[in-house]
């Protein structure tokens, strides 16, 4: 993995959910109810704490130890009790599934739909994040799935929405345009009223 994900504000933050899939899933997850840039930093965070961000690691921990890492100052997340158990329970599940590695969530499939149903199987992972995952992988990962814009909705097309369509300082500020906009207008991100 190499991707063009420009997040953070923190170069070191961005080239690891650029180089690292345990990274970039981490993030992902996280983003709900902080701003993108708070959610898509917990994962170089988690690191620079721990030392590494292996799954097969964190999975072993005690679920309170890892969920106090998480907790401390600065927290990773705006819920950061809640969120680091869930973040334990992706990794558990990337043991158990995938190797303790994400990338195998993808890696030697070429089908978008399978990969969507891997995501909609984790803990956290919803209809709309994995699409939005779906759209990550396509739109700045270089993986390339068949039918990955059609199963990603809204999310595959041009139209600066989500942190997908993140790759420098102006794309951001037209995703955070767009996203005052649809919040005038009533409308979630996939353009649903709200």
């Amino acid at each position: 993995m190499a991707g063009t994900l420009f997040i953070t504000g923190n170069t070191a933050a961005d080239k690891l959910l650029n180089t690292n899939a345990d990274a970039l899933l981490i993030g992902m997850l996280l983003d709900q109810q902080v701003p993108m840039e708070w959610a898509f930093n917990g994962p170089s965070t988690l690191k620079a704490r721990l030392g590494h961000l292996d799954p097969k690691r964190i999975a072993a921990m005690d679920v309170e130890e890892f969920v106090s890492i998480c907790c401390e100052k600065p927290a990773i997340h705006r819920f950061p009790g809640s969120m680091g158990k869930r973040i334990h329970a992706v990794c558990e599940a990337l043991v158990a599934d995938y190797k303790g590695n994400a990338v195998n969530i993808w890696k030697g499939v070429d089908d978008a739909d399978e990969v969507y149903r891997r995501l909609r199987a984790l803990p956290g992972y919803g209809e709309e994040k994995s699409k939005i995952f779906i759209a990550i992988l396509g739109k700045s990962q270089g993986v390339e799935l068949a039918g990955w814009r059609e199963t990603a909705g809204k999310f595959g097309d041009e139209t600066p929405r989500s942190v997908a369509d993140v790759h420098d300082e102006a794309s951001l500020g037209k995703v955070r345009e767009w996203k005052k906009a649809q919040k005038a207008a009533k409308k979630d991100k996939q353009d649903r009223p709200v």
